[in-house]
């Protein structure tokens, strides 16, 4: 996974890779993460082969198989790093706000992060290709991915509690998570909407002034 952000975040990715969390993206099997992310979102899992992985690491195909089994466990891989990466980020980046606007926008800026910074392709393919993995691994990936929406319900129920929004916070926590992954069809970073724009839009869909 790319350690290439700013700040606490990136930190937190080294540390993370320190700790045997995640993958080194320098080492042969992150630069296979980062190829699988890529190829499986531009041609689709089903449409990626071990061939085409193989390539654009600059390896032969059969070395591919001295770091993972197979396909479905290159695609686990993808998903397993991604996720917990967004686990404890959102875990540390909630810690430093106290109070509920803070902490509501502290959770859309952090996933607005992870789908149009370095994690993008594995976040899509987090979204995008997941009925393709085994349904043995499909079980891992969502106690994980339940533990990450754990954490939005729970900020977003303390900020209803506050009368800081309105919507019931199961319903709003689904309406802002289709609403951020859809920015990535159309959001182009570096454009006149900056990052900080966009998450002070997206925070008025939520919150009440």
């Amino acid at each position: 996974m790319n350690t290439g952000e700013p700040g606490s975040f990136g930190q937190l990715l080294r540390d993370m890779i320190a700790s045997g969390q995640i993958s080194d993206p320098a080492s042969p099997k992150g630069r296979l993460l980062a190829a699988a992310a890529k190829l499986f979102r531009e041609k689709g899992y089903s449409g990626t082969t071990v061939r085409d992985l193989a390539a654009d690491v600059g390896i032969l195909s059969g070395s591919i198989f001295h770091h993972f089994k197979n396909k479905d466990e290159i695609l686990f891989g993808v998903m397993k790093e991604v996720v917990s990466a967004m686990n404890a980020s959102l875990v540390a980046r909630l810690a430093l706000e106290s109070e509920s606007r803070g902490r509501v926008k502290a959770l859309i800026e952090h996933e607005l992060t992870f789908i149009h910074g370095g994690p993008g392709n594995a976040m899509s393919v987090l979204v995008y290709e997941w009925r393709a993995l085994s349904e043995a691994r499909q079980e891992q990936i969502l106690e994980q991915r339940e533990a990450y929406e754990r954490l939005w319900q729970g900020t977003l129920e303390e900020a209803h509690t506050a009368g800081l929004i309105r919507i019931e916070p199961d319903v709003l926590r689904q309406l802002l998570h289709g609403a951020i992954a859809w920015s990535a069809n159309w959001y182009k970073p570096g454009g006149d909407l900056s990052m900080d724009d966009l998450v002070e839009r997206t925070l008025t869909l939520a919150v009440q002034e």
